[in-house]
């Protein structure tokens, strides 16, 4: 006879999903193929799964392989472990007339290209995993928006080159409530390489404003 433990467990993974859960399953299968650990084709595969999808143990077994998906009951959530995972080369963003966010929970690769024309960018460190000390980052800019957020203690290297653009460093203009409980991290060192040409570069340092004033 099966446990009452069990049978919750088992209640759980067959209860009725909403369209929200959905959509926030498939933002993780996004940012997995952003990452390189899905290809596009088992991208595509899954999404059109997921939104077959009925049942909260569907949408596990979608997620399995990846990190910051749903877990079965009793499973812990756990954050993924840089051996094995660190990537030094990311995929280059290439961005033409669209836009591109890196933000939240990701894994940061040690360097990472980014060519933008006629299109916007957005990277934000401050929630990422960064396992490396050193990050360099080689924008390149054309009639286009980008934007780099990164930790409030970090140092940043920043190598200019506008070319009737603009790259600049910006502070924030409103610093966070510090977390008593959270321990003091060492601060990393971003190597920018940024070229404007007719467009804008961004640095700010901490996180975005709604992060600061403890709205989400």
């Amino acid at each position: 006879m099966p446990s009452q433990a069990a049978t919750g467990d088992e209640l759980a993974l067959r209860r009725r999903v909403s369209d929200l859960e959905r959509e926030e399953v498939a933002d993780v299968l996004r940012e997995a193929a952003g990452e390189g650990r899905l290809s596009y084709a088992e991208l595509e595969e899954r999404l059109e799964t997921l939104y077959g999808s009925k049942t909260y143990g569907e949408l596990v077994e979608l997620t399995a392989d990846l990190p910051n998906g749903p877990r079965a009951p009793g499973v812990p959530s756990v954050s993924p472990q840089y051996s094995g995972a660190m990537v030094e080369t990311g995929p280059v963003i290439n961005v033409f007339m669209s836009e591109t966010k890196r933000m939240g929970n990701w894994l940061v690769p040690q360097r990472q290209e980014v060519n933008a024309v006629l299109g916007d960018v957005t990277l934000d460190y401050t929630e990422a995993q960064i396992p490396y000390d050193d990050i360099q980052v080689d924008v390149k800019s054309i009639l286009a928006d980008v934007k780099i957020r990164v930790p409030a203690n970090a140092i940043v290297l920043l190598d200019s080159n506008p070319i009737l653009g603009s790259v600049s460093e910006q502070e924030a203009g409103l610093k966070a409530v510090p977390d008593p409980n959270a321990q003091p991290a060492a601060p990393k060192r971003f190597h920018i390489r940024g070229t404007a040409i007719l467009g804008e570069i961004k640095i700010k340092r901490g996180p975005r404003l709604s992060k600061r004033l403890g709205l989400t």
